[in-house]
């Protein structure tokens, strides 16, 4: 019942404020919005080497009570992969926070920010390993003559 009241009252929220203004059509304010509703774990693209989780935290803790901020790092040389999640403490402070970032400079670069979406599990992710996507092919010999059976 209360995610039907929040999305009433965000659907009036859009239409009022599309009404008002010029700026992006109705659908767009409306996915926006719907999207933002439970989402305050951005994602943060194309950020440069030299930023780690304490720089990424500091420019995003004027939108809002950062929760957390991580920089994503290579296992084996633990320099940066070049993206980090930023979360935070309300929908409202990512939302804004995604709004005012994304296409700034951070560190050098320009930073793309977005909506941080779940993985879904796979079972390379449980069960660790693995290699190609199917079963085992022994054997000597042409790959081809092996496929007979």
């Amino acid at each position: 019942m209360a995610f039907c009241n929040r999305f009433g009252s965000l659907m009036r929220q859009t239409i009022a404020q599309n009404s008002a203004s010029n700026g992006h059509g109705p659908m767009a304010s409306m996915l926006n919005a719907i999207r933002s509703m439970s989402s305050s774990k951005l994602f943060i693209g194309g950020i440069s080497y030299g930023t780690d989780d304490q720089s990424l935290r500091d420019a995003f803790s004027g939108f809002g009570d950062v929760v957390d901020a991580k920089v994503i790092t290579d296992r084996e040389t633990g320099r940066s992969r070049g993206f980090g999640f930023v979360s935070f403490a309300s929908d409202e402070s990512a939302g804004s926070a995604m709004s005012a970032m994304d296409g700034q400079p951070l560190n050098g670069r320009n930073i793309h920010v977005s909506y941080a979406t779940d993985r879904a599990a796979s079972p390379r992710d449980n069960f660790g390993g693995g290699g190609g996507g199917g079963g085992y092919r022994g054997g000597y010999g042409n790959a081809r003559e092996n496929d007979s059976y």
